[in-house]
């Protein structure tokens, strides 16, 4: 039985190694990012379903009884469930109240949200003779666009709320607790199953990555398709940087493509030594668990530098992101941009002998150009349920609509 109000978290991710690399058969290493997205869901009995996304300020609601009328036909099969249709994605368009838009220009932003939410709202709710009445609240810390993961975070806490509120899976917080708990592996699988649904929306075809760092926590290694949660992993500081620059993924990705048919015996040398650092990068993190040293944090560190260089020379950098490594080199520091590059962000390894008044003194250093800082972790849970009390006050004020 669902308790008055069910908050729900789940992480953003980097990828610490890997870009661009994964994409021609290569290890990427993804780690989940203490940055979160968080859900407050509440039952009512008014008949109607409400979603507040206070972050790009969207707040509707919708009749439960005229969205039963759809009869959208969400069959799952066998495992795995279909993608969204084009007639259903148009279909879900007209309940939310967004025109139709033309196949070349497609949903925006705000729309794919809405959208996400009906289909799953309607897709995990089917097997209920009367869907639940619920009103239902979506924060985040993560930068929307950005490449940390923040659809997937979305999509993870809708699908994890949803099911816990349609009886799919059990609230994991037992009586008396006062903070946190997280759901059983067999729970966490269907989480991720309709996450990756959730991202199939707004993506169309995605790797599956980011909603299983977000559902999972920890570190992902991700070759080819598969998917492999790595062990017992030391979580790292870091400072993550915006550099608020656009970029377009897929025109980068085509542009190592070309590269790599330009100049394969050039470009494949680099696509594999990016892989070598990726295995490197693994094995001394495991090795760390144990007995974490100095020379640990100075090979990563070196693992850092080489792989920002093989990236420039894949031709994915951008002015923004050599500034922010020689402003953090300046001070000691080691970066390299995450994710698709071009802008975007990078991330800055900090080790544990560094001073907090030295941290501050280089996130007044990059934001002077322009960038968003964030001192965060990396490696940390997946999503969790949480006792409403034990949040930190602005989260608690975010989810409210102070």
């Amino acid at each position: 039985m669902l308790p008055e109000v069910l908050v729900v978290s789940a992480p953003g991710k980097v990828i610490l190694h890997g870009e661009h690399a994964v994409v021609h058969g290569k290890v990427a290493l993804a780690m989940a990012l203490n940055l979160r997205t968080f859900l407050r869901l509440q039952p009512q009995s008014n008949g109607t379903v409400s979603l507040n996304l206070p972050n790009i300020g969207i707040n509707l609601a919708w009749d439960i009884a005229k969205l039963q009328q759809l009869d959208m036909c969400f069959q799952e099969t066998g495992d795995s469930w279909p993608a969204p249709s084009p007639a259903q994605v148009e279909k879900l368009k007209e309940v939310a109240g967004f025109a139709k838009t033309s196949a070349d220009s497609g949903p925006d932003s705000e729309a794919l949200g809405v959208l996400t939410f009906l289909y799953l709202y309607l897709s995990i709710s089917q097997k209920q003779r009367v869907p639940p009445s619920l009103d239902i609240t979506v924060w985040s810390e993560l930068p929307p666009g950005a490449g940390l993961g923040s659809s997937a975070a979305y999509s993870v806490c809708l699908a994890a709320g949803l099911l816990t509120a349609c009886g799919d899976i059990s609230n994991p917080l037992k009586a008396g607790e006062t903070a946190s708990s997280r759901w059983t592996p067999e729970e966490l699988e269907l989480v991720n199953k309709w996450a990756f649904q959730g991202e199939r929306v707004i993506h169309g075809n995605p790797s599956g990555v980011d909603n299983a760092v977000s559902t999972w926590g920890g570190a992902l290694q991700y070759q080819q398709g598969k998917v492999a949660s790595i062990k017992r992993l030391p979580a790292l500081n870091v400072l993550l940087t915006y550099t608020r620059v656009p970029r377009s993924t897929k025109a980068l990705v085509a542009n190592v493509r070309s590269r790599l048919l330009k100049f394969p015996d050039i470009v494949t040398p680099i696509l594999s030594s990016i892989d070598a650092i990726s295995l490197e990068c693994q094995r001394v993190l495991e090795e760390m668990v144990a007995d974490p040293t100095p020379e640990h944090y100075v090979r990563l560190e070196e693992l850092i530098d080489m792989n920002q260089h093989h990236l420039n020379a894949l031709g994915v950098g951008h002015a923004s992101l050599d500034q922010l490594c020689q402003v953090t080199s300046a001070h000691g520091l080691h970066s390299k941009l995450t994710g698709a590059g071009g802008g975007g962000c990078g991330i800055t390894l900090l080790r544990p002998d560094l001073e907090q008044p030295e941290v501050e003194a280089v996130k007044r250093a990059l934001s002077s150009h322009g960038f968003d800082c964030w001192e965060t972790i990396i490696g940390g849970p997946g999503v969790t349920v949480h006792v409403a009390a034990s949040l930190d006050a602005p989260v608690r004020q975010a989810l409210a609509g102070l």
